[in-house]
Formats: C-alpha cells, structure tokens, sequence
C-alpha cells in the first residue's frame, strides 16, 4: 500500500477511477490502523461504511493465524477501503463484502495480500449493486513470494448494474513468484436477469420485491462467516430498499 505525500492524479494505479475532487478534502489520508495477529491467533472486524471517508487496515498474520474482514461500503460521496495484508506459514484470511452505490457516488475496496510464507489461505469475494451514475471500484493484488509454495489464494469480484448510466471497475491482479500455487480470480459485470425477474413476478411478487430478493442473494455470500452477519444484512437491505 503507497503512503503518497502529495494529492495522487489517476496515473497512479491505486487512485485510477477514484473521485480526486472528493479525495481532496479527505487528503492527507488517515495513518492506516496496524493490526498484528499473533501465531495461531484470530482477528475478525465488520466495516460498516456508511458516511464516507477513507479507512485504511495493515494486517500481518502470524504463523498459522486466521484474520477474517467483512465489510458494507455505502455512505458518503466517497468511500474507500483500503487493506494490505501479509500471511506467514499456514496462516487463513478471508475477506467479503458488498458495496451499495447510487446518485453520483464513488465506492472502493483496494486491497493487497502478500503470501509472504508457504501454506497459506486467502479468499476474497466483493459484490457490488450500483445504480445512477454511481461508480464502484475494486482493485485487488495477490502477491506471492518466491518460497510461498502450497499457496491457496482466490478473487471473486461481481458487480450488478441497476442502470446503465452507473460504472463497474475490476482489476484482479496476480503477482506469482513460486511454483507449487493456486491462484484463482474471477470478474463478471451484468445486469438482474430478465427471465429470473419474470419467473418470480410470474409467482406473485412485485416487480420491486422480485429485484430486492435477487439482489439480497446476490449480496448475501459476501457476508458469508461474519460474525456481524445480521446487522451487514439488515444494513444492506435497508440500502436497496432506497436504491429500488
């Protein structure tokens, strides 16, 4: 994760699709909160996004540790995430989360997990529901290290546009320098299935209700495991609820 002493332009990868006007008045950005996870400890938080603004997350596992961040981007004109993650030997990460945009929002989750040892675990699945002229961004690193063999590490990033004037932005990205690995990532942008919405309709639902039961499954794996998972749901679809 860059610590930028000056205003970044959109060369900077990091800050490609990012709101700069907005990032001005957030700028300098807040030292990010260092988390250290002893071996075989567990760490777990539930982000709750929900008046803008930037938090920003260090986390280093120990041996054999697990860490697990769910997280609910909503609020504010701008709001990003930002984490950077290390795994030594044998150490779990999971990371999950839904980003709920629409009007003339910008959402972001960035993120940066280095498999710096063998044997360690990653997950991260991002689901996104924009609508408007919203825009929601997730740029995620997975980084191994020469040495890190038996790494196990995945992406799953999905976006959903509710209108076709909103923006969905993904960039996967693989950095491998060992061999005995598996990485996975996958990216898919779309809109609510035309036949799914017709056959719930066909049931009895409205067209409302049959969109706000598609998207809460859509959304709902992201917080998959969390310990907070009532609130994250009931959070998110109190959004939808004034996003439809």
């Amino acid at each position: 994760m860059t610590d930028l002493s000056a205003l970044p332009t959109r060369k900077s990868e990091e800050f490609r699709y990012a709101d700069i006007d907005a990032l001005a008045k957030l700028w300098p950005l807040p030292e990010p909160e260092n988390i250290i996870v002893p071996a075989s400890g567990h760490f777990s938080r539930a982000i709750v996004q929900d008046s803008g603004g930037v938090t920003r997350l260090v986390i280093s596992l120990g041996k054999g540790a697990t860490a697990a961040v769910h997280f609910l981007n909503f609020g504010g004109d701008y709001g990003r995430i930002e984490l950077d993650v290390t795994l030594h030997e044998g150490a779990d990460f999971t990371l999950g989360g839904a980003q709920l945009g629409a009007g003339s929002q910008t959402l972001e989750i960035v993120t940066t997990v280095t498999h710096a040892e063998p044997n360690a675990e990653s997950r991260q699945l991002v689901r996104s529901v924009l609508a408007g002229q919203a825009t929601g961004t997730c740029l995620g690193k997975v980084a191994v290290a020469r040495g890190a063999n038996g790494t196990d590490a995945s992406q799953s990033v999905r976006a959903m546009l509710l209108d076709r004037t909103a923006t969905a932005n993904a960039r996967p990205e693989l950095e491998i320098f060992a061999d005995d690995v598996k990485c996975a990532h996958g990216c898919a942008v779309g809109e609510l299935d035309a036949q799914g919405l017709f056959y719930l309709q066909s049931r009895g639902l409205t067209p409302p209700e049959a969109k706000r039961l598609m998207l809460h499954a859509f959304i709902a794996e992201a917080f998959t495991g969390a310990e907070d998972r009532d609130r994250l749901e009931q959070l998110a679809l109190e959004r939808l609820e004034a996003m439809l």
